[in-house]
């Protein structure tokens, strides 16, 4: 973890990513500005995405999806962590469907929106594949948590057809054989103040308005079937995360890129005008270092005018001021392919269960070091060590202040146990660690 800009007028909370791909252990991570460990949940396969708080029964919580994905079509579920750091719920997709890695967005009744990739028999021989083929149709969902009953349902083949992706299909000679087409690749979606759903599809440039009663298409924003006429800089394309912004403004994550069509990706907020059909470019924000995002990406346009942006492909994540001044930045991984399909920057208090940890060493000359952590607990702003003759009698032996994920103490005590306790920033006692036996020095 490299932090390139940080600046005391960067928003407060934390970083919230899940690296994945050319990474030695996929997981979720929250770092703090200066690009410490807070919280780590190493996972046991590669498949996570879209790792965020949330908020659901009025709870803050810890969301993302697991499973599966090839070429960017998921199979898997979504998981909900209360501030303790203990699973609430899962969450899997209705009606025998998989469930895709692109969104799980929790609305304001507990239920989720997700999205899925559904295989179907398509006749796509108008567009060059073959008649007996197969399309995957971008489908969302809206699932109550709780039930697991499925509320909503929509499905793109209903409004949009494959005439309107920019992607090739299979070779017609392939027949039923053929993979299925990716021709909309659904990877965002989000409600409307009206209640009404907006919906971004790479594969088609487009965004899209459904109207949540019929769901019709109320208006296409971008691709070839644009209703709005667009202005200058408001062309996009393969792009992600299409937000509805409170000042009525829509904002996206412009790849533009797998293949080309800019040199380099694009924040975009865009004035859309519903009743003139016109879109005007307010303002775009751009990586210093031009980057060029193949897949994925988002932006988290933060109380105050700042935006947050995760460059997706790329393993960087920026905050801007609203003026496009560069206020914090950072990068992950040690080499090219490390990638974390959004990030965030969110305030979370953590409060995990059980004790804290700690380790107690001494090194070749006797030193005597104690090492105090607790994963994902935000509060700590002290660390103490105890010592005594035995458990049941430890006395403060020394105080000092939180560094780091994890603090190394260096003591000196002739007791024959230790241990360490967190204390927030009234002192107040947060939790105590496991007794530990001091190792015997060596003569």
């Amino acid at each position: 973890m490299k932090i390139d800009t940080s600046t005391p007028d960067a928003a407060p909370g934390y970083v919230f990513l899940a690296p994945k791909k050319n990474v030695r252990k996929s997981g979720l991570m929250i770092i703090d500005d200066r690009g410490r460990l807070v919280w780590y949940k190493p996972l046991d396969s590669k498949g996570v995405t879209d790792f965020r708080a949330q908020t659901y029964f009025g709870q803050p919580v810890l969301t993302w999806w697991r499973g599966r994905a090839v070429d960017g079509v998921g199979d898997g579920y979504y998981e909900i962590m209360d501030n303790a750091y203990n699973p609430i719920a899962t969450v899997t997709a209705g009606n025998g469907l998989p469930g895709d890695v692109h969104e799980f967005l929790i609305t304001k009744r507990n239920t989720a929106l997700i999205t899925i990739y559904q295989p179907r028999p398509w006749d796509i021989s108008a567009v060059g594949g073959p008649k007996e083929g197969k399309i995957f149709d971008g489908v969302v969902q809206e699932v109550d948590i709780a039930t697991g009953e499925v509320l909503f349902e929509w499905h793109s083949s209903d409004e949009i057809d494959p005439s309107e992706s920019y992607t090739k299909p299979p070779s017609a000679a392939k027949g039923a054989k053929a993979a299925p087409m990716d021709y909309f690749h659904i990877n965002s979606v989000e409600e409307e103040p009206d209640g009404n759903l907006l919906i971004s599809a790479r594969n088609t440039h487009g965004i899209y308005e459904i109207d949540r009663q019929s769901g019709k298409v109320l208006w296409r924003l971008g691709g070839k079937k644009s209703d709005f006429s667009m202005g200058p800089g408001t062309a996009f394309a393969w792009q992600h995360d299409a937000r509805r912004q409170p000042d009525g403004t829509l904002t996206l994550f412009d790849n533009a890129a797998d293949p080309k069509t800019a040199k380099y990706s694009r924040v975009l907020q865009l004035d859309v005008d519903t009743q003139t059909k016109q879109a005007t470019l307010v303002r775009s924000y751009a990586h210093p270092k031009r980057l060029s995002a193949g897949s994925q990406g988002n932006a988290q346009f933060l109380p105050g005018g700042h935006v947050f942006v995760g460059w997706g492909a790329q393993p960087y994540f920026t905050e801007y001021a609203q003026d496009g001044t560069v206020l914090f930045a950072g990068q992950f991984g040690s080499g090219a392919g490390a990638d974390s399909y959004r990030a965030y920057r969110f305030e979370w208090t953590g409060r995990p269960g059980g004790r804290p940890d700690a380790v107690v060493a001494r090194n070749e000359s006797g030193a005597l070091t104690v090492a105090a952590s607790w994963n994902g607990a935000t509060e700590i702003r002290y660390w103490q060590v105890l010592a005594g003759r035995d458990a049941n009698h430890l006395q403060l032996l020394k105080t000092v202040s939180k560094r780091g994920f994890e603090t190394p103490i260096a003591v000196a005590t002739d007791q024959r146990f230790v241990g360490v306790r967190a204390l927030d920033g009234r002192e107040s006692i947060l939790g105590s660690s496991l007794v530990l036996a001091v190792p015997v020095e060596n003569d």
